[in-house]
């Protein structure tokens, strides 16, 4: 069973062991020396990330532990164990005078979360974190340089060959900051807020066991005994705070399950309906939602899958259907406030990568002609552009068939109201463009079910749009955050984090059309 990258844990702990042996270093897995302070107090605040940032404020994540952070390969026995502290952040518009304190609430915890707010837009502010009066050290993550035609993992690769490739995508030497220690707020586009959508996609219901690339090497990262499992408590939350932070409609762009189960599909509409209501055409209401179908959910076969809907003659059964309505090459079609919204299938029966079947692709054809300048936001679950697919850890080939790709990105400079494609699959943050398409924002959004764990919102006003990532802040979600970043020998973070302008961006768009829907 595929999770997000083709390359095992199996292979990154080997890669690991044969860098460690040739005396390279990983940069960005291990911090610098504590600081006396921390050394002294015994309290270690670590991995302070600048999560979001708004017209109005920012938010910082940090975890308190009660020893600096493990050296690589990282293991999940090598955390250091969590220390339960108090929480604030100081900052203010003057690096030198820090004098505005924002506090964390809820008691003390190791996983903090706070969320500073009341500043201006267009500002730039300073900050710094604290947690048992040590100042919380940012996370730092590499630069990741992908070779030109793409990661290319050869079938059975030798310890030569994984050195080569990590040296390769660690050949900056670049160490970033997660969190600089200053931001600037977004300026929002001019006119009134008109509504906002929340954008979510990986949920993956029914998952045990995360940072997976196949279904047949244990250890991986999983819940601690008696609590509840992870893809579930980071669904309830993500819909749960979407909701409370002004989301009018949810769109879930795949991968709602884990295997399509049908057990899972149906928990997974159970957690999805804590939002409202499902809608699939239509007008859609405050506290609907629509969904799209991922690889995790396209059609299966085995035992396990064979009292459900039959796939032609292929011996595929697809479970889908009954839980969500939806079969196989179904092209959602749906609007709030005006604006157009299409969610595309780009499953396959076999395959984790996607595709657009001739059908589907003349129906959109045929929507977007109807009236091309309309504003139009499409979803689907694999990412479209090749800057996103040469970036992929997993290769080119994991991304949208490049054909159906290149025919998308076509149809699109056709189609001028169509301004923005979400996408999910690679579990990471971030937003690349296309040369053909060039009015368009292509934007993955991070898994919900694992670090950094949460959604978008896309606030849309009648000059523009804002996009935002937040991550879910429910305790048992900054907890399984925290323990999640840690996949793939702790270079998880500089995969899917993504830079605060892939999560936090303003962009100017006449949507002077649409109206409130509210």
């Amino acid at each position: 069973m595929h999770d997000c990258c083709d390359l095992s844990r199996r292979q990154l702990l080997r890669l690991g062991a044969v860098g460690a042996a040739a005396g390279v270093t990983l940069p960005g897995l291990t911090l610098a020396a504590p600081s006396a302070a921390a050394a002294s107090a015994g309290v270690y605040p670590q991995d302070l990330e600048l999560v979001t940032v708004t017209d109005d404020g920012f938010v910082l994540t940090w975890y308190t532990a009660s020893a600096p952070n493990p050296s690589i390969p990282y293991q999940p026995a090598q955390e250091p164990a969590p220390l339960a502290t108090d929480g604030y952040v100081r900052y203010g518009t003057d690096p030198a005078r820090l004098d505005r304190v924002a506090v964390e609430h809820g008691g003390e915890t190791a996983y903090h979360h706070v969320t500073v707010t009341g500043l201006e837009p267009g500002r730039t502010y300073y900050y710094a974190a604290y947690s048992g009066g040590v100042q919380a050290s940012a996370r730092m993550v590499p630069q990741l340089t992908y070779p030109a035609g793409g990661v290319v993992i050869p079938p059975a690769p030798t310890d030569a060959q994984l050195l080569a490739i990590l040296a390769e995508l660690l050949s900056s030497g670049v160490v970033l900051s997660a969190a600089p220690g200053s931001v600037t707020t977004l300026v929002p586009p001019r006119g009134r807020h008109l509504f906002t959508l929340a954008l979510a996609n990986d949920l993956h219901i029914g998952e045990t066991v995360s940072g997976l690339a196949t279904s047949t090497f244990p250890p991986g990262f999983s819940q601690a005994p008696g609590l509840p499992p992870y893809p579930e408590l980071m669904t309830r939350a993500m819909t749960a705070e979407a909701a409370r932070l002004g989301a009018h409609a949810l769109l879930v762009a795949g991968d709602v399950s884990s295997a399509a189960l049908p057990t899972e599909l149906a928990e997974s509409r159970q957690l999805l309906d804590g939002f409202g209501t499902l809608r699939l055409d239509g007008r859609l209401a405050p506290g609907s939602y629509v969904v799209a179908r991922g690889n995790h959910d396209q059609p299966k076969t085995g035992a396990a899958y064979d009292g459900c809907a039959p796939v032609g003659a292929t011996g595929y059964f697809d479970c889908l259907p009954a839980v969500y309505d939806l079969p196989q090459g179904t092209l959602t079609h749906t609007e709030f406030g005006g604006l157009r919204l299409l969610g595309l299938d780009t499953s396959t029966l076999a395959l984790p990568s996607g595709a657009i079947s001739d059908a589907q692709f003349a129906e959109l054809t045929d929507l977007l002609a109807e009236d091309p300048h309309r504003p139009t936001l499409v979803f689907g679950h694999h990412p479209v552009t090749d800057a996103s697919a040469l970036s992929t850890i997993s290769g080119p080939s994991f991304d949208l068939d490049r054909a159906d790709a290149a025919r998308l990105e076509a149809l699109y400079a056709a189609t001028p109201g169509v301004f923005i494609h979400h996408s999910g699959h690679t579990h990471r943050n971030q937003r690349t463009a296309s040369p053909v398409a060039t009015g368009v924002e292509f934007l993955e959004v991070a898994a919900t079910k694992e670090y950094p764990g949460g959604f978008a919102l896309l606030k849309v006003y009648e000059g523009g749009y804002t996009v935002n990532f937040h991550k879910s802040s429910t305790d048992l979600a900054r907890q399984w955050s925290q323990v999640s970043s840690g996949e793939y020998l702790g270079l998880y973070p500089a995969y899917t984090l993504g830079t605060t302008a892939d999560r936090n961006h303003a962009v100017t768009r006449d949507f002077s059309g649409l109206g409130p829907a509210f």
